[in-house]
């Protein structure tokens, strides 16, 4: 079965209306690859600016929501605000929700099980953090992630896994296509044997951890790595390379 390539951009918290405004025109007139499927994740005060001037062929998502529709939580966004945006996908689990703001296991579950319930599209991310790659325990951690992910998914359809190494995100260092290519593997073998085998070969895993222009191409002509979600490189030129990394 073939994956439909996803590029994810995460723009994080970066960028104003101007500088946006020029990523957008960038993205809108470059020749990209009509079999990719291509999401931008935006701040969330820039869901409808964002939305309002991509192309049609561009998705959003907000780079987090809470697990309720609605309600006395200060600072929060529900997906029902989300969709209202007509934005269809969001972020959940990044590391940096995990490790900056705390997030659990548990919180993130129940964020994914509200996002689906509420017709959103999940990118679920799950990765390791150093010293748990250098312990040894690289599988333990994110089979245990993925869990908990699996344990609040009933259509799969709606949900790209996001393999991110913590160690590799923002510092420079990417995992080698081989490192990348054997936790994706794993990853898919733990889908067969823990929910199902059509779920294994038709979910999309794709990887993040300093994605750029340079390294893309050979980590996307691994078996099993399905796309990127990309950081800071997705705020410049060169993310149209990054979606083309297939043509």
């Amino acid at each position: 079965m073939s994956r439909k390539f996803f590029v994810g951009g995460n723009w994080k918290m970066n960028g104003d209306k101007k500088s946006l405004g020029e990523l957008i025109q960038t993205l809108n007139s470059g020749k990209v690859d009509s079999n990719v499927e291509v999401v931008c994740g935006t701040p969330s005060i820039y869901l409808d600016f964002a939305r309002s001037k991509l192309d049609a062929k561009f998705g959003v998502a907000a780079q987090n929501c809470y697990k309720v529709p609605k309600g006395a939580f200060t600072g929060e966004i529900s997906p029902a605000m989300i969709k209202d945006c007509g934005v269809n996908w969001v972020i959940l689990g990044h590391s940096e929700r995990r490790h900056v703001f705390g997030e659990s296991d548990e919180l993130i579950g129940q964020k994914t099980a509200h996002a689906l319930e509420s017709g959103l599209g999940v990118i679920a991310c799950i990765g390791e953090k150093l010293d748990e790659r250098e312990g040894g325990i690289t599988e333990k951690v994110v089979f245990a992630q993925t869990k908990v992910i699996a344990d609040n998914v009933k259509d799969w359809s709606k949900v790209v896994l996001a393999y991110e190494p913590v160690w590799a995100i923002g510092t420079g260092k990417t995992a080698s296509p081989q490192q990348a290519q054997e936790v994706h593997e794993k990853l898919r073998e733990w889908l067969k044997t823990n929910v199902s085998e059509a779920v294994a070969n038709s979910v999309r895993i794709i990887y993040g951890g300093s994605v750029t222009g340079g390294t893309c191409k050979e980590l996307a002509s691994q078996k099993d790595v399905d796309g990127f979600l990309v950081g800071g490189a997705s705020l410049k030129p060169e993310f149209i390379d990054i979606i083309n990394a297939k043509a």
